[in-house]
């Protein structure tokens, strides 16, 4: 969830993902009475009513070009993710409660928006909860708006106007997990590869550049020396190096940190519990109906969790989070030589092993040719 809210910015879709495969859980374990209230709903049917063509059919299960099955109904916490401490004091009610006028307001507006007049059928199972949705993930402008076309939108509200049926959200499903799947998880990885923080990787990038060149410099000042061209093999450390910590750091890895397996803390673990998402407090506990206090229960679990997976919240912003202006007051050095911790997940040890490995080739492929060239180039006496 830290790569979703810190580097992406998108975890609105893994925090609806969640809730949309628990909710799925919860309907389908109704009585067939309650079932019944609300009909499954077709997405050809709804696109067929607004007059746009069908979607690709659903994808199935697939691999991630990483080799790894991905597993959304059972989503994990990334590698090296800081937990708060925070969480388990965090009101169960008072944390996911938004008032029931600003919820009906917004599912009203949102409606009308795409030119829906009638009022959602109330007796349906969920429907309060549904509405909460709406106001937090489909409604234009909402805390956490996902990214749907405004044709879409109008299939998702028309359908969750007619049932409250898990089918509904078929297209919005659709969207969310072709994102999951063929980006953030494969950005995720990525990301959980790189060892150094955006200053430390932009450093060690600079520094292999800067021994490229001074191999270069240093091959130069030999040809126009009267030196025996033999000297000139001492370029090749230079350029070998060079060459081998450019590479490792295009992919965001400084080898020095990579020799005791550890990466730097990320900015927002290098403050303790101040880096977390706020949570969404309000004292109307009153408004919650009793779906939504089951449906909350369920989903949290035991009733207690990391605040950033809440369904219901605020945005998924952390620029009023204290640890942004503790960060930007650090000094620069302190920036390039934070806290190591060691990399406790096996798998992302043995990618880092690889990513070296193909630096350190990729390196020989390079600078063996160039250092050849260099030492068979006649020597022009200047000096």
């Amino acid at each position: 969830m830290d790569y979703l809210v810190y580097v992406s910015h998108d975890a609105e879709n893994l925090q609806f993902w969640i809730w949309l495969n628990a909710y799925s859980s919860r309907f389908y374990a109704l009585p067939p009475s309650e079932q019944a209230l609300s009909p499954p709903w077709s997405a050809v049917e709804g696109l067929q009513s607004t007059g746009n063509n069908p979607s690709r059919p659903p994808r199935t299960a697939e691999k991630s070009k990483f080799g790894a099955e991905i597993d959304f109904e059972h989503p994990s916490i990334g590698p090296g993710a800081v937990q708060s401490p925070q969480a388990d004091n965090q009101s169960f009610i008072s944390g996911i409660t938004n008032s029931t006028k600003n919820v009906s307001e917004s599912v009203e507006d949102a409606n009308a928006q795409v030119g829906l007049k009638w009022q959602s059928f109330s007796i349906q199972p969920f429907r309060s909860e549904i509405d909460r949705v709406i106001s937090h993930y489909i409604a234009p402008d909402s805390p956490r708006e996902l990214n749907l076309s405004h044709k879409t939108r109008t299939v998702v509200l028309h359908a969750l106007q007619h049932t409250t049926h898990p089918s509904a959200f078929s297209l919005v499903r659709e969207l969310v997990e072709d994102t999951l799947r063929g980006q953030s998880h494969p950005n995720f990885v990525r990301w959980s590869i790189c060892n150094g923080n955006k200053p430390k990787v932009v450093f060690v990038r600079n520094l292999g550049i800067a021994h490229v060149v001074l191999g270069i410099l240093l091959a130069v000042i030999l040809i126009l020396s009267r030196a025996s061209r033999w000297w000139r093999l001492f370029c090749f450390p230079l350029l070998f190096l060079g060459f081998s910590t450019g590479v490792a750091a295009y992919k965001g890895l400084c080898l020095v940190i990579h020799t005791g397996h550890s990466r730097n803390l990320r900015p927002w673990e290098q403050f303790g519990s101040s880096a977390t998402l706020d949570s969404f407090d309000t004292d109307n506990e009153a408004g919650i109906s009793k779906d939504d206090v089951y449906s909350m229960s369920n989903l949290s679990g035991s009733g207690k969790r990391g605040i950033s997976m809440d369904t219901f919240g605020t945005a998924n912003s952390y620029n009023h989070e204290p640890w942004v202006a503790d960060y930007e007051k650090k000094p620069l050095l302190q920036k390039l030589y934070p806290k190591n911790i060691w990399i406790q997940d096996k798998t992302i040890r043995l990618l880092q092993d690889r990513i070296v490995c193909q630096s350190h080739l990729w390196s020989l492929l390079a600078s063996v040719p160039l250092t050849v060239a260099i030492v068979v180039v006649p020597r022009v006496a200047v000096v």
